[in-house]
C-alpha cells in the first residue's frame, strides 16, 4: 500500500512539474499573458482523463501537456492553441462533447477542439483507414482555423517520440501516415525542425538497421567534419568581422533520413554522400530593409574566398518559398576540393525556416515579405478547400490530390503582364491554365512559352512567361489527366470528367429506355443485365455511359440478345474503349490461384516467413522484397498476405489508407530458396566486357541468368540482368564483384 501512495505521489509530482513547464515557457514568450485559460484547461483535462494511462504506462495526461509544451515552446502558439492542445483528446476519449467544452471554454476553443477529434463514419467508404477520414476532418477545419493542423502536428510528434511502446504493425502503420502525409504537411508549414525529426523518427521505426548504422557513421566522422568545418569558416569569419557584422556561423549536417534518401535513389554509400555538411551564416540586419542587400554583400564576401559553383545560386530572398522560406544558398568549392553549400539568412529568416507560419506572428507589423507569405498560405489553403469541396471518390486518390500539394520544389512563372506566380517544379503549361482559373484551364487548346508555340503538355522552366490560349468549343480531355501535376488540376480534370460521366449516364439511360420501349420489351434489370453480359460490362451505370457516350449503339443484335435469338454473337457495335475491355482468362485464372493462408495469423505479433510457410504468402511485384529486405505484410479482404518492401510506395499509400491491416513481418529464411532480382549495369562498351561479366556471374557465382538486355550508344552501355539470388547479401556481393571490373561504372539493384 505504501508503495502505491508513494508512486501515486510521484506520479503527481510529475505532472504538477510537466505543468509548471509548459507555464514557465509561456510566460517567457511574447504573448499576451492569459494564463487563467490554460491553467482552466489544465484542470479540465486532468479530471476528465483521471485513472486512464497510456501503453507506455504512464498517465494519460501527460500526453496533453506534451503537446501542449510542442505547441508552446517549439511552433510558438498561444494561450487558445495551448488551451485546446491540452483538451484535445477530452471529446474522443471521455463523456465530454464539443457542446460542453464549447460551454466552458468558449466556441473558439471548440471549434479547434472539434477539428482535432477523430470522427467515425464514411466519408471514404468503410474501406478507408480512421486516419485518412479524420484528415479529411482536419483539413476542412484547418481551412478555417490554421492553428487545428499545428496543434495536430504537435500531437503527431509526441506519439512519434514514445512510438516505442506501440507493437510493429502500429509502428509501421503510424511511421508511414507520418512520413506520407505529417512530414509535408509540416514542411508545407514551414516548420523544417518538426518535419526533419518527424522524418528520422519514421526512418528510425521503419529501418532501425539502416538508420543505426547511418547515426554510426555520422558519429565516426564528426572529428573530420568539424575541423573541415572550422578550416572553411575561418577565412569567412575574418571577412565578417571586417565588415562589422553581428553574425553566428553554424554547421547544418543533413539528417540521417535524408542522407537515407540520397543513397537510395542515387544508388551510393555513405561515404560517397558529399553534401553531408553545410555552413549556415545567421546575421542580424541594421533594420529589416537592410536584410537582402546584406545577404548578397555577405554573398560576394565569401565567393572572394572560394569560387563559387556557377550554377548553384538559389535565390529565396526576392521570392520566399510557398512555405514562407528566405534565404540565399550558394555553393562554394572549398581548399579541400570539395563542394560546400553555404545558407545565407538573417536572423528572421532563420526563427521562420524553424517556425514557419507561426513565426508570422512576431514579424507582422511592417513587413512585405511576411505579408507575402501569409498570401501564400491563403492561396495554398485555397487550393485545399477546392480539392475537399469535390473529394474524390476514394481515400487513396484524395490522400494523393493532397499530397502533390505538399512536398514540390517551386518555380516562378510570369504571366504575359509581367506578374511572378509560384508554381511546382515540373508542373506544365496545362497546371499552370488551371492555376489562373478553373474556365481557362477547362477551355485551353495550347499555350505560348516565351512567345513560342507549345502543347499543353508542356513542361514550364523558372521564369519562362507564360501565354494561355483558349477556345470556347474546347472540352476537357481524358489523357489531360495523364500530363496534369498539380492537385487542383488533377482535381479539377477528375470532378468535370465525373460531371460528364453522370451526365452522359443519364442520357444513356433515357436512351435504352427508350429502345426498350420501341421494341416493346420490358425495362427490366435482367434484360439490362443481358446487354451488360453481352458487351462484357460489369456494372449497369457503365453499360448506360457507353450508349451516352456512343460508345455502343443500340441495334439489331441487342434485339436478338433480348429476345434469346440467335445471330447476336459479335460486338461490331461497340466501340473498344479501356473500361469496357473483357479481362483475358489467365487474369481470372491467376486471380483464383493466389494462395491461402494455412496459419492463424495474431496480427498484434510479428510474422515471419520461412522456407515451410513461404508459400502461403503473396510477394509483390510492384518492390520485388527478398531475404534481408525490410518488410512488412499486408492483410487483404479474401485474408492474403502481400509482402512489400516497407519503403515500397504502395505500402506507404497502405499504411496511410489501411493502416489496420498492416502486419509487421520477417525473413526467417536460410539461403535454401531462389529470388529473383534485376541488376542494372551501365560502363565503357569495351570489347569483351559483357563476355567478362557474364563469366563473373557464372564461374564465380554458379548463377543463371534468366534475362539479359543491353542497349549501346556513342560508347556507353546500359544494361540489365535478372537472376536468381538467395538474399540482399547475394546481390551486395555481386554488386561490388561487377563494381571492381575495368569499364563497369555503375551497378545498381532495381525494383
Amino acid at each position: 500500500m505504501e508503495d502505491s501512495a508513494k508512486k501515486i505521489q510521484e506520479e503527481e509530482r510529475m505532472i504538477d512539474d510537466a505543468f509548471q513547464h509548459l507555464i514557465d515557457t509561456y510566460l517567457a514568450s511574447r504573448h499576451r499573458k492569459k494564463v487563467d485559460i490554460i491553467t482552466k484547461g489544465f484542470n479540465f483535462a486532468r479530471q476528465a482523463h483521471k485513472g486512464v494511462r497510456r501503453l507506455s504506462g504512464e498517465p494519460y495526461i501527460m500526453h496533453p501537456l506534451a503537446v501542449a509544451q510542442i505547441v508552446c515552446g517549439e511552433i510558438g502558439l498561444g494561450s487558445t492553441s495551448i488551451c485546446a492542445a491540452l483538451l484535445h483528446d477530452v471529446v474522443e476519449d471521455t463523456d465530454y462533447t464539443v457542446e460542453d467544452i464549447s460551454n466552458i471554454f468558449g466556441p473558439k476553443i471548440a471549434q479547434i477542439v472539434d477539428g482535432l477529434t477523430k470522427i467515425s463514419g464514411g466519408i471514404f467508404g468503410d474501406k478507408a483507414s480512421a486516419q485518412a477520414e479524420s484528415f479529411k476532418k482536419l483539413l476542412l477545419t484547418m481551412s478555417d482555423d490554421i492553428r487545428v493542423i499545428l496543434i495536430k502536428i504537435s500531437d503527431r510528434l509526441h506519439n512519434m517520440r514514445t512510438l516505442g511502446s506501440q507493437p510493429p504493425n502500429k509502428q509501421y502503420k503510424i511511421a508511414g501516415e507520418t512520413l506520407y502525409i505529417y512530414a509535408p504537411l509540416a514542411n508545407r508549414l514551414g516548420l523544417n525542425k518538426i518535419k526533419e525529426e518527424l522524418e528520422d523518427l519514421s526512418f528510425r521505426y521503419e529501418h532501425p538497421e539502416e538508420y543505426k548504422q547511418i547515426i554510426d557513421k555520422l558519429a565516426e566522422t564528426r572529428e573530420h567534419r568539424k575541423s573541415l568545418f572550422d578550416e572553411f569558416t575561418q577565412p569567412i569569419r575574418k571577412a565578417l568581422d571586417r565588415m562589422n557584422l553581428t553574425y553566428t556561423i553554424k554547421a547544418r549536417i543533413k539528417t540521417p533520413y535524408s542522407i537515407w534518401c540520397k543513397m537510395q535513389n542515387k544508388h551510393i554509400e555513405f561515404e560517397e554522400v558529399y553534401d553531408i555538411l553545410a555552413v549556415r551564416i545567421i546575421f542580424d540586419p541594421q533594420t529589416l530593409e537592410d536584410e537582402i542587400s546584406e545577404c548578397f554583400r555577405i554573398y560576394v564576401c565569401a565567393s572572394q574566398i572560394y569560387k563559387p559553383h556557377p550554377e548553384r545560386l538559389r535565390d529565396w530572398l526576392t521570392h520566399p518559398k510557398a512555405n514562407g522560406y528566405q534565404a540565399l544558398h550558394v555553393t562554394l568549392m572549398s581548399k579541400t576540393g570539395q563542394w560546400i553549400e553555404v545558407q545565407i539568412r538573417s536572423t528572421r529568416m532563420d526563427e521562420m525556416a524553424e517556425q514557419g507560419f507561426a513565426a508570422h506572428w512576431k514579424y507582422k507589423e511592417g513587413s512585405k515579405t511576411t505579408a507575402d507569405s501569409e498570401d501564400e498560405l491563403e492561396k495554398w489553403l485555397h487550393t485545399i478547400k477546392e480539392i475537399l469541396d469535390d473529394p474524390q471518390p476514394n481515400a487513396l486518390d484524395f490522400l494523393d490530390a493532397i499530397k502533390l500539394n505538399l512536398y514540390a520544389s517551386e518555380i516562378f512563372v510570369v504571366t504575359p503582364k509581367g506578374e511572378f506566380k509560384t508554381m511546382p517544379a515540373d508542373c506544365t503549361a496545362l497546371d499552370f491554365a488551371f492555376s489562373i482559373h478553373t474556365f481557362l484551364g477547362s477551355h485551353c487548346i495550347g499555350a505560348k512559352v516565351n512567345h513560342k508555340l507549345v502543347p499543353l503538355s508542356h513542361k514550364l522552366q523558372s521564369g519562362d512567361q507564360v501565354e494561355i490560349l483558349t477556345s470556347k468549343t474546347q472540352r476537357i480531355q481524358k489523357e489531360w489527366i495523364n500530363f496534369a501535376t498539380t492537385a487542383k488540376a488533377k482535381g479539377k480534370i477528375q470532378a468535370i470528367l465525373r460531371r460528364e460521366e453522370r451526365e452522359q449516364q443519364k442520357q444513356g439511360e433515357e436512351w435504352l429506355n427508350e429502345f426498350f420501349e420501341k421494341a416493346e420489351i420490358e425495362p427490366n434489370s435482367i434484360n439490362v443485365d443481358k446487354l451488360c453480359e453481352f458487351h462484357h460490362i460489369k456494372l449497369r451505370e457503365e453499360l448506360f455511359q457507353a450508349i451516352g457516350s456512343k460508345n455502343i449503339v443500340l441495334g439489331p443484335a441487342d434485339l436478338n440478345i433480348l429476345h434469346d435469338k440467335a445471330g447476336g454473337k459479335g460486338n461490331s457495335w461497340v466501340k473498344l474503349i479501356p473500361f469496357l475491355k473483357k479481362k483475358p482468362h489467365t487474369q481470372k485464372a491467376k486471380e483464383k490461384a493466389v494462395p491461402v493462408p494455412a496459419m492463424k495469423i495474431d496480427r498484434k505479433k510479428t510474422v515471419v516467413l520461412n522456407e515451410e510457410n513461404i508459400q502461403n504468402f503473396i510477394i509483390a511485384e510492384c518492390c520485388h522484397p527478398i531475404p534481408g529486405d525490410d518488410i512488412l505484410g499486408y492483410l487483404d479482404k479474401d485474408e492474403h498476405i502481400h509482402i512489400h518492401k516497407r519503403h515500397c510506395s504502395v505500402a506507404d499509400k497502405l499504411k496511410t489508407s489501411d493502416g489496420n491491416h498492416i502486419l509487421a513481418t520477417n525473413w526467417d529464411v536460410h539461403k535454401t530458396l531462389l529470388f529473383p532480382v534485376t541488376i542494372k549495369v551501365s560502363g565503357i562498351d569495351n570489347v569483351g566486357v559483357l563476355h567478362e561479366m557474364t563469366g563473373v556471374l557464372s564461374n564465380q557465382f554458379n548463377i543463371n541468368i534468366h534475362r539479359l538486355t543491353v542497349t549501346t550508344k556513342d560508347g556507353i552501355f546500359d544494361g540489365e540482368i535478372q537472376l536468381g539470388v538467395h538474399d540482399v547479401e547475394d546481390v551486395k556481393t555481386i554488386c561490388n564483384k561487377l563494381k571492381n571490373m575495368t569499364g563497369i561504372e555503375e551497378v545498381t539493384r532495381i525494383d
